[in-house]
Formats: structure tokens, sequence, C-alpha cells
């Protein structure tokens, strides 16, 4: 199992916080789709997590109406950290 730090993403509209990330990634090393890290997560076959202030938050697997997304976990910080990351730019896709 793969345990693996994530430092970016991907939206359609990056500054809209209603709009589904598309990519998960690691800044200018990887990133992957949103469907990959959900099966990902679900067989246990990899982890995810983001670091806010020195600790690390892992991302989980939510669903709302029916569609799977990801965000982490309840943390005491607001918003969720994983759509306040980063843009991912120069990103080989898994």
């Amino acid at each position: 199992m793969g345990r693996y730090r994530v430092s970016c993403i991907n939206k359609r509209e990056h500054y809209n916080a209603h709009e589904r990330i598309q990519y998960i990634g690691s800044q200018g090393v990887w990133k992957m789709s949103e469907d990959s890290a959900i099966s990902r997560i679900q067989s246990k076959q990899d982890s995810f997590y983001v670091d806010v202030n020195g600790k690390s938050v892992e991302i989980v697997v939510a669903e709302h109406l029916g569609r799977k997304y990801l965000k982490t976990e309840a943390d005491g910080y607001a918003p969720n950290n994983l759509l306040n990351l980063d843009e991912c730019k120069n990103c080989e896709v898994k």
C-alpha cells in the first residue's frame, strides 16, 4: 500500500468552490484523476493526505446525491483543505 502526500489539485474552474476536483497530485511530480484516487482509497491500495500546519490530514471518499468525491477528514480547520490547494502544474498523469 502506498501513502501519498497531495499538494495540488486541478478543477475546471479552480477558484469556484463548488466545482468538482478532476485531479489530485504532488506539485511538479504526479497527478491522478479523482476517480482513480477514489478507487485506490476504496480498495485500500493507496492512501492520500495533505499537510495542514504541520499535521497530516487524511483524504477520504464521501458521497453526495449518489456521486462519490474526495475531501479531507474533519480536522477543525475550515474550509476544506483539499479545495484550497494550488493548481497542479507540470505533473505527469499516473
